[in-house]
């Protein structure tokens, strides 16, 4: 794969809380300079994104309900609709975690598909945290999404005890079909790990770890 072909799976993430106006000025930056899909960032610095990245092809991903998934349903709906009136073009929503271990899947669809009715054709992925649940519960999550018809199912948010791997990866593909979109994210910093969750079915790669990524690949020699 060439590096131009891998840029084009990123989403160049900066979501951590101490992250600076600067910080994301320079993420915006290199997402243009490296040609990555889009910036993965939150909503408060979308104003911002939007104004860096004006008349670039590079979208504006940002997170909802984030990082817990435990807002109410109304302010997770909230949320989305402001960050597409701010210009937002991706929606990253996380799912309601706690409702899952408690088997309250009406609960689960629902809040889904008031936030996927909030985006109004704006792409929403749902964040599932796999590393919560169980391959059962995984397969569920993605049913539910996948009847819904999100566009993306997406494995991590980076901020729990870990992050993407390539069986999860592959589970979720296999349940969702050809029909979504498959994000692996959360720990993901090199090229052997993001071909591998290439290769095990993803479509999209959320990384803070682009640039490296992408690197490691003119570096290798033996090629992807």
């Amino acid at each position: 794969m060439h590096p131009q072909e891998l840029a084009k799976f990123i989403d160049h993430t900066a979501l951590t809380a101490e992250k600076t106006a600067q910080d994301i000025i320079k993420l915006c930056d290199e997402a243009i300079e490296n040609q990555f899909w889009s910036v993965c960032i939150n909503p408060c610095y979308i104003p911002l994104a939007k104004e860096k990245l004006a008349a670039t092809n590079v979208k504006i991903c940002t997170v909802i309900g984030f990082p817990l998934g435990a807002n109410l349903t109304s302010v997770k709906a909230f949320e989305a609709q402001e960050s597409i009136k701010a210009g937002a073009q991706e929606i990253d929503m996380v799912i309601n975690v706690g409702w899952i271990k408690s088997g309250e899947w009406d609960k689960v669809r629902s809040d889904i598909q008031v936030v996927l009715q909030a985006c109004n054709g704006t792409l929403l992925k749902v964040i599932l945290e796999t590393c919560l649940l169980t391959p059962d519960e995984i397969v569920k999550a993605c049913e539910i999404c996948r009847d819904l018809k999100v566009g993306f199912v997406k494995t991590s948010t980076g901020f729990n005890k870990d992050g993407a791997t390539v069986e999860d990866v592959a589970l979720m593909r296999q349940t969702v079909g050809d029909k979504l979109g498959v994000k692996a994210s959360g720990g993901i910093r090199d090229t052997e790990t993001a071909m591998a969750m290439i290769n095990a079915g993803a479509t999209r790669i959320g990384a803070s770890a682009g640039i490296a990524i992408i690197e490691g690949l003119q570096d290798n020699s033996g090629g992807y």
